[in-house]
């Protein structure tokens, strides 16, 4: 390893760790470096200079940027899973999990636990579960509630009150044009599919903008009650958003978006192996990174686990340990 490397990765695990700027004084108090501060202070002018690292404007201190965290990733950090880690992710799956849904629940759980991190399981049936049925069933002359289907048998429903300036019918007609368009879509397609008929529901009825948050809303509960989450308040007591109530509305509502799951589906079921997205500042996730891989169980294949964090995440920990899981879940249960 270089020294412009060294230095990078001292830079990165520092950060991650303190959550605070890193000068070229902490870098040599922390790792008893031989080299000068000057010399420590060009090396980081230059990772500066190629966009490995950022320069704040409260601190002489450098922060990793998208492109330094990705380097790291991809160059700096070392991958062996802790001997104590591994034995704890033996232990929990030798526990009596009899189904595959017990499996991915336990996981995901332990994940959070070891990580610190948000973890999120979305299983198989999860990913290609379809809106089978929605109909409207009229319970007065200004209100109605709308029932939503699956093909697994889930079942939603939401009670709609409107003004006068609305019958009943043309409230029926609005539905009835959403069934058309969105019956055997797969779930977490829906949010994509309402955005296009917005401009249809805005135009058609008075207030067609509230019947589409609105609808929005419960097909996001529908979608996200298919999908297993833990320790969400691991990610909003990070030092980035604990005190930023504007990044915590935007996560919570990142979270609860079906696009976000459909987007983590993508993007790990085209790679082998782990799924890195570190966010970055042109990015809906700026704030975020998101580590997913693949598991396969038998008689369900393509479940998908992932770690959500900010980007200052211990990528050298979470890679390691949610590697460590799917190595383990393989050995274990697609024995050949």
């Amino acid at each position: 390893m270089n020294r412009s490397d060294q230095i990078l990765k001292y830079i990165v695990e520092t950060f991650v760790e303190t959550a605070e700027p890193v000068s070229s004084k902490k870098l040599i108090e922390k790792y008893n470096l031989k080299f000068s501060s000057a010399t420590i202070r060009n090396e980081m002018q230059n990772l500066e200079n190629q966009s490995y690292l950022e320069k704040t404007h409260t601190s002489s201190g450098r922060v990793p940027s998208a492109k330094g965290y990705q380097y790291y990733v991809d160059n700096l950090r070392e991958g062996v899973l802790n001997t104590d880690i591994k034995f704890q992710l033996q232990s929990m799956l030798d526990e009596r999990l009899r189904s595959v849904q017990e499996i991915l629940t336990k996981s995901c759980e332990v994940l959070s636990q070891m990580t610190n991190l948000t973890s999120v399981i979305l299983g198989s049936n999860a990913k290609d579960e379809l809106l089978a049925s929605l109909h409207m069933v009229p319970l007065s002359n200004n209100s109605a509630t709308v029932i939503f289907i699956t093909n697994k048998g889930n079942v939603v429903n939401k009670t709609f009150f409107f003004d006068e300036k609305v019958s009943q019918s043309d409230f029926k007609n609005c539905i009835d044009i959403i069934a058309k368009r969105l019956i055997n879509t797969k779930l977490i397609d829906l949010e994509n599919k309402l955005k296009s008929l917005k401009p249809i529901l805005q135009d058609y009825i008075v207030n067609g903008d509230l019947l589409y948050q609105s609808l929005l809303s419960t097909l996001s509960n529908l979608t996200n009650s298919r999908a297993i989450m833990y320790g969400k308040e691991h990610l909003l007591e990070q030092p980035e958003f604990s005190n930023n109530p504007n990044d915590v509305k935007n996560i919570v509502k990142l979270l609860d978006s079906p696009e976000f799951f459909k987007d983590i589906s993508d993007d790990t079921l085209k790679n082998n192996g782990i799924s890195i997205k570190i966010g970055n500042k042109n990015s809906r996730y700026e704030n975020l990174s998101i580590l997913s891989a693949k598991v396969d169980l038998p008689g369900a294949k393509d479940n998908i686990i992932s770690l959500i964090g900010p980007v200052r995440m211990d990528y050298q920990s979470a890679i390691s340990i949610l590697k460590g899981l799917v190595n383990e879940i393989d050995a274990k249960y697609n024995k050949k």
